[in-house]
Parts: structure tokens; sequence; C-alpha cells
């Protein structure tokens, strides 16, 4: 995107997460919901498809780019940028990158609208960190698939319209072989999403169980080449790992931001507390971190860009900067003292949001191992 339009992109997105929804996070956090008007006002400046082509209604924004909205809408509650986040990741990806082109003018225009919303359907209660482990099943019957499972932890699946389903074909394979990725709407018979899970943090960003009882899927549901869905998995995560960076990075801008200000004005002693070289200690080291994972993510960012690394950068930044922003967060809350554990300081929920990110699309210890097999395999 030209740079100047890109800017403009910025500030407007800025201004709306600064001025109309970091007021409302409290309410988002107490009930548990996004308000609708603030997802219409989302697809209305296109965040429901920054990342999809231009060709098909979206900004088509490079991982550059991606990365430096991620920041700014790490300012506020992660439920916000969840709402679409999947939309433009992990399954907007998969059919970007592999769906035929039939599936991408079917479904891509609608994504970057915001007239629908696509969930990532991977996650089983025994197939977590090892998505090879899944047990879901898809049977060829003629020029049809039966599709059966259940799947687990699957965000925005109570919205979804669409789900990227992953399952097994080759009935005997094992671990990442012969499994395939289909696109299964949500309407579909034998397709239900249960109540979204009651969350320790991430309030608003909805989360639940589907199960696919024996749904009825012709052959075209198929995304990419049968048995090639662990690839279209794994590519489709790289690219969301990095962004999930760098949110935190966002995130940990605010808790940082948060801290400084009450150090500024709560006394203790009679003394602001910011004199005491002990709490600028938890600042300073704050400040170095939240440096280097910034850095990090944008030097990531760019050799994505130029397909020089995507696959040690991302999981590298996505282990550093979640990490950090669990250190960061806990700082914070200690800066704030007894205040930081009261239910409605900004602090406290960035603290209990924060603790996810080293969960999913993909474990801290899960990053280790492909930074440390990228390592030996280079």
């Amino acid at each position: 995107m030209d740079a100047d339009v890109f800017g403009q992109v910025l500030g407007a997105v800025r201004e709306f997460v600064r001025k109309e929804v970091v007021p409302r996070e409290a309410e988002i956090d107490e009930r548990d919901e996004i308000p609708a008007g603030i997802r219409e006002k989302a697809a209305e400046l296109g965040l429901f498809g920054w990342a999809l082509p231009e060709e098909y209604g979206g900004l088509g924004l490079a991982m550059a780019e991606d990365v430096r909205l991620a920041i700014e809408l790490g300012w506020t509650t992660p439920a916000f940028r969840s709402l679409f986040g999947t939309n433009n990741g992990i399954a907007g990806q998969a059919i970007v990158h592999y769906g035929t082109p039939d599936q991408r003018t079917r479904w891509l225009p609608r994504l970057a609208a915001g007239q629908a919303i696509a969930s990532f359907a991977l996650t089983e209660a025994e197939a977590g960190s090892d998505p090879g482990g899944l047990t879901s099943r898809a049977v060829r019957d003629g020029d049809r698939y039966r599709l059966s499972g259940t799947k687990r932890f699957i965000t925005n699946a109570p919205l979804a319209e669409v789900f990227v389903a992953f399952a097994r074909t080759d009935l005997d394979s094992t671990g990442s072989r012969g499994i395939s990725a289909f696109l299964v709407p949500a309407g579909a018979p034998g397709v239900t999403a249960g109540p979204h899970d009651a969350k320790m943090g991430q309030a608003g960003a909805w989360t639940s169980e589907v199960v696919f009882d024996d749904v009825e899927l012709p052959a075209d549901a198929l995304i990419g080449e049968e048995g090639k869905g662990f690839g279209i998995a794994m590519a489709s995560l790289a690219r969301g790992r990095l962004h999930i960076a760098a949110l935190c990075v966002g995130m940990a801008e605010r808790a940082l931001a948060e801290a400084v200000e009450y150090a500024r004005t709560a006394r203790q002693g009679g003394r602001v507390i910011g004199e005491y070289q002990l709490v600028q200690a938890l600042l300073a080291e704050s400040h170095a971190e939240l440096a280097a994972g910034r850095a990090m993510v944008h030097e990531a960012a760019a050799k994505y860009d130029s397909g020089e690394d995507r696959k040690l950068g991302p999981s590298s930044a996505k282990l550093f900067c979640t990490e950090m922003l669990g250190r960061v967060a806990d700082r914070a809350v200690q800066v704030h003292g007894g205040m930081g554990y009261v239910r409605g300081v900004t602090v406290e929920r960035i603290y209990r949001d924060a603790r996810l990110f080293r969960i999913y699309e993909g474990t801290s210890e899960i990053q280790k191992l492909v930074i440390a097999r990228q390592l030996l395999k280079d």
C-alpha cells in the first residue's frame, strides 16, 4: 500500500481504538461481548480484510504493514482484534493461498466486508499442540465427503458462517499425514457450535466446541489437495504467529503506559512512587524488553515479506513477545500494588488477557521445538 495511504489507515484505526473502543473496555469485559456498533465501524474501516487481497475487497497489507496495524490494535482489549482476526489470519489465509478460484470468489469478498466470519477448526481435545493427533475424519463417498468429529476452543465458532475444518481422509495414516482441509458452511446439516466458553481472560473473544456429525460435503469443499491439510494449517499459522507477536507488543505498550502514569501520580510515604528506585527498575526492565520485542517483530516481518524467512522469525517473535508481555503485565500489576489486583483496573485485565497468548497458535514450548529444529536443519 502507498505509504501515505497506509499512514491514513493507521491513523484512523488508532483514533477509533483509543476514542471508541478503549472507553468501552470495561463493558466488553463485563458483558463478554463486542457491541454491534463497534463491529460495524470495524467493517467500515476495512479491518475484516486488512490481510486479504485487494481484488476481493481487502486492503492487501504486506506483513510489515500488518504488524504495525497489530501493534495499534494491541492498545485495547484483544477481543476486539479477535473478532476479525481469523478472517485475516489462519482461516482467511488458507482460502487465499490454497482455495480454488470459486472458493475465493465465494467467500473472500464477504469475509473482507465483514459480512461473514470464518473460523479455523483444527484443535481437538487430544490434538492441540500436536495437530497430528486429530481424530476427525472425512470419508469419501462417491462425489461427496462425510465429515465427523469434534473440535475444541474454536475462536469465533458461535459467530462463524464458515469453518476451515481439518479431518483425516486417509484413515490408515498417522501423525501429520493423511489430513485434509475443507470449507464447511456453519448452516450445513450436522454442524453444531456449542455455547461459548467462560475463560480467565479475553472476554468478548468467543471460543466454543464445534461438532461435525456426519456432515455431507461436496467434493469441491476440499481446500487444496487431499492429504495436504497439515501443510496448509502450518503455513497459515506462521503468519498468524507473527501477527500475534505484534499484538503482544501493542498490549505491552499499553501496560507500560498505564504503569508509568500510575507511578507518576500515586503516592506512598509522602512521595510519588515513581521516585522509588525499585519502582523505576520495574519500569526500566519493561521498557527494555518491549523495545527488543518491537525490533524483533519488525525485522521478522521484513524477512517474511522478502521470503527470506517464514518459519524461524515468526516462531521466535511469538515465543519472545508473548512471554515478554506476560512479564510486562506482571510488573505493571506490581507497580499498581493492591490496585493492580482490583477488577476494573486496566492492568488487571491485561494481566488476565495476556496469559492466553503463550498457549494458542502454538504454545511457547512448541515454538522452542520449531526454532531448534529449524536451526539444526539449517
